[in-house]
């Protein structure tokens, strides 16, 4: 299945159905009155947050989702039944933007109407139309046999663009081949596709680690980026989002891309990558590896320790593919886990802006000849044939 972390769908609630305007006929009884029930609501359209799934793919072939339209009333006091409710499963993660149009059909404005941050988490999106009442409601004393009764309450449409951004506690950072796939395999169960040559991660993987107490850190092994990422190059800045959803970053850089000369070069790079992305991604908190230190003698790491010690860098150094020095690294990485568990790092969303929106055409004042007493209620009637 193709990772894909974009969709644009429409999602539609059902409409109320129609009350009845009946009227009893019975032996005996050619005047029993009216008895018409009224309609059922409309189903609502639901969003629920799933780790069953990781992608958006499937919304990229499905564009339109509606809940069905409430039952009508019946003659002889029947109420139309309630419409089920259509419940939408997405990834956990994932943003849901409400597109706003124009009176010409432009769409002008994004706005963030809800963040499926929890698994199981339930957001309504649209609200079912309220079913119309039956005629039976409008029987009073100078209108003995009324022969109308409302009409449904309309149901709500919305063009929805939904965003996934992947939330994990720890966002794996580094350039292609620095071993970022190999370390999440070897301390969890997942298995991203290794291999010898650059870019063999193209989507994001998750990996999750339990401890004795049941506690659960959360893995993103983030595709590798390269100087220009935030412009596009390489894999471009369509992952540096999900940087956005990871509370820490383990920053792992490859032995053999460190120099004495400049030993903060390689960590310098990413770095700068983030920070043109966005300001608030260079703030976040680090963990700096230095792995395949199997690749190295004694003597040379021994010299890229001291280096990074002069400029003020203490590494965790490793060898994931030999599973050397992981100990210590996860030890850290729970303790800035359970330090920053309460903390909220997430950067928040802000509505975007597409277009200027038209202004709207002024419309002159007239007097409607309101008495100015406001009516019990509006009703929208149609007669019985």
């Amino acid at each position: 299945m193709r990772f894909v972390d974009e969709a644009t769908i429409t999602v539609r609630s059902g409409k109320g159905g129609n009350g009845s305007a009946s009227l009893f006929r019975g032996p005996n009884m050619p005047k029993g009155g009216p008895d018409g029930g009224d309609g059922g609501k409309g189903g609502d359209v639901c969003f629920r947050a799933s780790r069953k799934l990781v992608s958006l793919y499937d919304f990229r072939l499905k564009r339109l989702y509606e809940a069905k339209n409430g039952q009508c009333g019946m003659g002889r006091d029947r109420y139309g039944k309630a419409a089920d409710d259509l419940i939408v499963d997405l990834p956990v993660g994932t943003l849901v933007y409400e597109i706003i149009y124009d009176h010409e059909g432009t769409a002008v404005e994004e706005r963030l109407i809800a963040d499926l941050s929890a698994d199981g988490k339930v957001i309504p999106i649209c609200k079912g139309g309220i079913g119309g009442r039956g005629n039976l409601h409008f029987k009073s004393s100078t209108n003995r046999t009324p022969r109308y009764a409302e009409e449904g309450k309309p149901n709500e449409e919305r063009k929805i663009r939904l965003e996934l951004k992947i939330l994990a506690d720890a966002g794996l950072l580094g350039l292609p081949n620095a071993g970022k796939s190999t370390f999440l395999s070897a301390v969890s169960a997942a298995r991203p596709k290794i291999a010898a040559y650059p870019f063999t991660t193209l989507v994001p993987n998750l990996g999750v680690i339990e401890n004795a107490m049941g506690e659960q850190l959360i893995i993103a092994d983030i595709p590798g980026l390269v100087e220009g990422a935030s412009e596009g190059i390489g894999l471009g800045y369509q992952f540096l989002k999900h940087v956005e959803r990871t509370r820490f970053l383990v920053h792992i850089v490859s032995a053999e891309d460190l120099s004495t000369d400049d030993p903060t070069a390689a960590f310098d790079l990413l770095n700068d990558e983030l920070g043109a992305f966005d300001d608030r991604l260079a703030e976040k908190k680090q963990i700096h590896v230095v792995n395949k230190i199997d690749l190295l003698d004694e003597e040379e790491l021994e010299e890229i320790k001291k280096a990074l010690k002069e400029v003020g860098i203490e590494p965790f150094f490793m060898s994931a593919l030999e599973k050397d020095g992981l100990n210590e690294l996860l030890a850290s990485m729970w303790e800035r886990h359970k330090a920053m568990a309460d903390e909220d790092t997430l950067i928040p969303e802000e509505v975007r802006i597409l277009a200027t929106p038209a202004p709207e055409p002024e419309v002159e004042e007239q007097d409607s000849g309101d008495d100015g007493e406001d009516d019990d209620y509006e009703v929208e009637v149609f007669y019985a044939r």
